[in-house]
């Protein structure tokens, strides 16, 4: 079997950012990267979704060569994320225009948890390559459970927007994933198993 290619995963990826970087070049509004910052924002939560849907899929529907095709490609999603939430971050900081400001915002919730949601994204995005995957061994695999408090983190970003103006439809692209992640926790723990006969 041919080695997979990903060009074409990585171009149905950037498709999105294509159209922002459209809208970009021949929008003369001054408030254009106000505009951006929210659909940046949710392409980046849509892909980690995604990439966090893979395992309990392969849980769910097993043999079933879709879930299995994303788990073996699920980091593409992963760098797309993040490759999303730093042009989401930098639009930010364009709007927001000073540092002052950027500072001043810290303290609000919908802020900081997104700030900090970033930075667990950075080491996981460094560490995305197969060269770190060898080199750390099982470490690599402790590193990237982090990427459930950059969900987490994500989801109170999205909802608190607006005095939790955004709950709607965080709650609608976080809910089919945390109704997987349940069924994932109730299939390794909590399901019946048959007993073995001594």
């Amino acid at each position: 079997m041919s080695r997979f290619s990903p060009y074409w995963l990585w171009g149905l990826l950037a498709l999105p950012g294509f159209g922002m970087a459209s809208a970009l070049a021949t929008s003369t509004d001054p408030q254009i990267y106000h505009f951006l910052v929210h659909p940046t924002g949710e392409f980046s939560a849509r892909f980690m979704i995604i990439a966090m849907l893979a395992t309990p899929l392969t849980l769910l529907f097993k043999g079933w060569r879709g879930p299995l095709w994303l788990k073996k490609n699920r980091r593409y999603f992963g760098v797309a994320a993040f490759a999303y939430a730093l042009v989401h971050t930098v639009f930010y900081v364009i709007d927001v225009a000073t540092l002052e400001r950027v500072l001043s915002d810290l303290s609000k919730l919908y802020i900081w948890t997104g700030w900090l949601a970033f930075a667990i994204f950075i080491p996981l995005a460094v560490t995305s390559m197969d060269y770190f995957v060898r080199i750390m061994g099982p470490a690599w695999k402790s590193l990237q459970r982090w990427t459930y408090a950059a969900a987490v983190l994500t989801l109170v970003h999205w909802a608190a927007l607006h005095d939790w103006g955004g709950i709607g439809p965080a709650l609608v692209h976080f809910g089919p994933l945390a109704l997987l992640e349940a069924y994932r926790v109730w299939y390794w723990n909590l399901r019946p198993r048959a007993k073995v006969a001594v």
